[in-house]
């Protein structure tokens, strides 16, 4: 689900800035534009736990040693603090970093790292979110570049980013669009056969890591047809349609389009 995980993010955080806009309360453009990038990074980055999953394999070695240290420290997390009624486990996939625990305190890391450290903080974090997101939205075509041309394409977005992000203004958005987008992929998992211990550690009829999820009858198989078929079109079309609404200029001349059609 890595693509769709990753337009997810986009989805929703351009969906967040048109009703910002429509409360009266417009985004800039660059924390538009920056912020549905970061967040389609972010989106990925809960499955770090996963060492075969699109964001182990994002970054070499250097990610997929990441990996494995998260799995077995998500693995000691959930053996440390299971009830009695739940099994133990020997690997971390879908455990801490599937939680909102995680997703909030990951984005409040960013935005102090941001506030405190300013500039250097935010490039890390930049590189790190456009590299995810290259990869997540672009797989196949990172696949026939090659490394070395995801490389520069990753460093000319974020020397991009960096030079139209205002300081006084973009910087603490950064940790937002993290936790928005790894809530989203906890959101995006909810709906799968598994679902999501989103509320890990509250404790529901004897169990902390209990899986929140649809009714049975309603979950998808990832990477299904349901997902290519129903799920990404969905996605898509709230992606264009919360741009559209999230740009001042759009939005008027949309709004002038309906009262015209509408009379």
């Amino acid at each position: 689900m890595g693509p769709t995980h990753a337009l997810s993010g986009i989805a929703v955080w351009t969906a967040g800035a048109a009703g910002l806009q429509a409360l009266g309360h417009p985004v800039a453009m660059p924390e538009l534009a920056i912020g549905a990038a970061v967040c389609a990074g972010s989106a990925l980055l809960p499955d770090i736990d996963h060492p075969s999953s699109t964001v182990a394999r994002a970054f070499g070695p250097v990610s997929t040693s990441l990996s494995h240290l998260v799995d077995s420290v998500s693995t000691a997390v959930y053996n440390a603090t299971r009830t009695s009624r739940e099994e133990p486990r020997t690997g971390g996939h879908r455990t801490l970093t599937h939680t909102t625990v995680f997703a909030a305190g990951f984005g409040g890391l960013v935005s102090l790292a941001c506030d405190n450290v300013g500039k250097p903080a935010a490039i890390v974090v930049l590189f790190v979110m456009l590299g995810l997101a290259i990869r997540g939205l672009l797989g196949s075509w990172v696949r026939r570049q090659g490394w070395a041309v995801t490389l520069l394409v990753t460093l000319g977005a974020t020397a991009a980013a960096m030079w139209w992000l205002p300081s006084d203004r973009g910087y603490p958005v950064l940790g937002l669009a993290v936790a928005v987008g790894a809530f989203t992929h906890c959101l995006g998992d909810m709906i799968t056969k598994q679902g999501c211990p989103l509320l890990w550690p509250v404790v529901h009829r004897g169990k902390r890591w209990w899986e929140v999820a649809l009714p049975s009858a309603l979950r998808i198989r990832a990477g299904g047809p349901f997902e290519k078929t129903i799920l990404v079109p969905a996605l898509s079309i709230v992606t264009v349609t919360g741009s559209t609404f999230a740009i001042p200029e759009t939005h008027h001349m949309a709004l002038s389009a309906w009262h015209a059609l509408t009379g």
